[in-house]
């Protein structure tokens, strides 16, 4: 989980988990470029959103435009070097 400016694991293990670490840096560099709060606040809103629309916890989560982003390029390990500014509402829909 990506709590500006923290990355908390439940497990010490997956400390070591290059592609998770991707993932959280994409949601603390998207905190970081809406102001934090803002963000936190757009999260819960589009959550809300995504499970009326979806009816499901897991889909709804998914679908948001942040983690659709995170998960579509927490593999690639260059991303955060090359993601243009607001690049998440490539991903709303």
């Amino acid at each position: 989980m990506a709590l500006y400016p923290f990355i908390i694991v439940r497990d010490a293990g997956l400390a070591a988990n290059a592609v998770l670490l991707n993932h959280e840096r994409i949601h603390l560099r998207q905190q970081l470029e809406m102001l934090i709060l803002p963000f936190y606040i757009w999260y819960v809103v589009e959550y809300f959103f995504r499970l009326i629309k979806y009816r499901d916890r897991k889909t709804a989560y998914r679908n948001i435009s942040f983690e659709r982003e995170a998960y579509a390029n927490e593999g690639n390990l260059a991303y955060l070097e090359q993601r243009p500014f607001w690049t998440f509402l490539k991903y709303l829909r």
